[in-house]
């Protein structure tokens, strides 16, 4: 049985595995190669079930790790072709590692097969990762959105269980410490999405069959789980929690446990 192990997932740091004890597959490698053993540890699960690495950007906080685990694993690492190709300029890529894009193409690997979607984020080459694991099951990792595009909506379309981006509360960035110019990032098409972009998409799917989300890239700075989950629960004022769906928030760094879809 796949299952879905959030490590790590902030605005520091953003690993997840999805598969089963046996095998299975590594979105991003933010955090240091050191610490992501240790989380698959703290979750029962072997290094050596990972058969493969899959980057949605270039970003620090979704590569840092990249580079040294990918040489420990020695395993392929996947991205689109314009994520591998900075990865591979800026010194994130072992000589001797197998890189693989996935810009138009799915690809079966560690039980499961991956599908890429382009998203808004401002990172050449960003992607999210639409995935179909063994047992039949549908799942998505979609974070650093920037806006929710058509092509993201029909990506994640009627997928079973989400990962989905809740990064910052609009009152909280704005009356924070951030400086003017990073807010603006922030909140343009090519920066993240907001509690409230969230709580709307999340409408969204739950009306075309997901039952499980889990929201992520929580903003340590500009957010909250609360304020994140009552934002989409209030939103979601046409279901009913526990019934209708199944929300969670991911952690920033894991003390154990998955998300069974």
């Amino acid at each position: 049985m796949a299952k879905f192990y959030p490590l790590f997932s902030s605005s520091k740091a953003n690993a997840s595995y999805i598969g089963s004890q046996n095998e299975g597959i590594l979105i991003d490698a933010g955090a240091s190669c050191k610490k992501i053993l240790e989380a698959l540890s703290c979750n029962s699960l072997a290094s050596s079930a990972v058969k493969g690495i899959f980057i949605t950007h270039t970003h620090s906080d979704h590569v840092k790790g990249l580079k040294v685990l990918s040489k420990k694993l020695k395993v392929p690492v996947y991205g689109s072709q314009t994520t591998l190709e900075v990865l591979e300029h800026n010194g994130h890529l072992p000589p001797e590692i197998q890189t693989i894009p996935i810009d138009t193409r799915a690809v079966d690997c560690g039980g499961c097969e991956l599908t890429a979607f382009p998203t808004m984020h401002d990172a050449a080459g960003s992607v999210g990762y639409h995935i179909h694991t063994s047992d039949d099951k549908y799942c998505a990792v979609c974070t650093d959105l920037g806006i929710v595009t058509p092509e993201v909506r029909n990506a994640l379309k009627g997928c079973d269980m989400i990962l989905l981006e809740a990064n910052y509360d609009p009152s909280m960035l704005w009356n924070g410490i951030y400086p003017t110019e990073l807010k603006r990032r922030i909140t343009s098409q090519y920066g993240h999405l907001s509690n409230q972009d969230s709580a709307e998409f999340a409408d969204f799917l739950i009306r075309n069959g997901t039952t499980r989300l889990l929201l992520g890239h929580l903003s340590p700075h500009n957010n909250t789980p609360a304020i994140a989950s009552g934002t989409v629960v209030r939103n979601l004022r046409d279901f009913k929690m526990n019934s209708d769906y199944l929300l969670g928030i991911a952690p920033a760094e894991t003390t154990g446990g998955a998300v069974v879809f």
